[in-house]
């Protein structure tokens, strides 16, 4: 599933190309990829103008405008699995298009916007405008993501990981992993981040000192800044907007390293389930 650097990615490349144009046209392909169904979906976006593209956590955001430069309302991308955002010349055929939004010519040439997604897992959320029923502001996963991490200080992330102090017995990744506690950080970034501040995935947060967690805050930072400087990570569907991979999965130190030596101390790394997901990890380089 991308993460806060792939979705950082295409949000980042996208808005170059689609910012400023007009959404002329509406076609829905595949209606189980869009919310609210196909006609009101295309109601809340038909004749918008493109006038912002950003991300919240893994979210997508276009945030449209309407008549008179007042406020739209917002198209959140939910990528999943295999969802890919694309900015195509008219005509160019996509593989697996389930929405297509074909917007005006900024002076060189119409374009379409296209939402594919092989497995179908992904989703295109059209809201209101404003902060009433209907707008984004009230949709229950989006008022339950947690903060940046990118935007917050050490101290406020010790406090979203350890809450109670000494108290406190989640296991540090699954943690990482609670979109309620911090937005956008997965799987691949979790085990890059324990491994690079020398910290076991099943450790308990209520037992690792505010040092530590104050190198696991530093490593996070670096990972996702290094990984949106190399366009994410692409191991198998991630593209960014212009359909270009990635580059930080040949910066791996821990994801999918299990079995091999450990490019720190060359011992075997190792693998465990932590909040349902595969963990991997040096025993000797990552203490509890």
């Amino acid at each position: 599933m991308p993460e806060l650097p792939e979705v950082e990615t295409i949000a980042r490349t996208l808005a170059g190309e689609v910012e400023s144009r007009l959404i002329q046209a509406v076609e829905v392909l595949d209606e189980s990829a869009v919310e609210p169904e196909a006609e009101a979906f295309s109601a809340l976006v038909l004749g918008r103008r493109i006038a912002r593209v950003d991300r919240r956590g893994k979210l997508l955001l276009l945030h449209l405008q309407a008549g008179g430069g007042k406020d739209g309302g917002v198209v959140a991308v939910h990528l999943r699995m295999t969802g890919r955002v694309l900015a195509l010349p008219l005509g160019e055929n996509p593989v697996r298009p389930r929405v297509v939004l074909t917007l005006s010519d900024r002076g060189g040439g119409a374009l379409q916007l296209v939402f594919s997604d092989v497995r179908r897992f992904g989703r295109m959320h059209a809201f209101a405008p404003g902060v009433g029923p209907g707008s984004i502001e009230r949709w229950p996963f989006y008022q339950n993501l947690g903060p940046e991490p990118l935007g917050m200080t050490a101290g406020e992330f010790r406090e979203r990981l350890a809450p109670h102090g000494k108290k406190s017995k989640a296991r540090l990744k699954a943690l990482l992993l609670d979109q309620s506690v911090l937005a956008g950080i997965g799987n691949i970034y979790a085990d890059e981040a324990l491994f690079r501040a020398g910290i076991r995935p099943d450790a308990v947060a209520g037992a690792v000192s505010a040092r530590r967690l104050d190198r696991l805050f530093a490593a996070i930072q670096a990972v996702l800044a290094q990984a949106i400087a190399e366009n994410g990570s692409s191991i198998r569907d991630y593209r960014d907007a212009f359909g270009n991979a990635g580059a930080f999965q040949n910066s791996f130190r821990a994801y999918g390293r299990a079995g091999q030596p450990c490019l720190e101390c060359a011992a075997p790394m190792r693998s465990i389930r932590v909040a349902g997901r595969t963990s991997t990890y040096c025993q000797r380089c990552q203490t509890s």
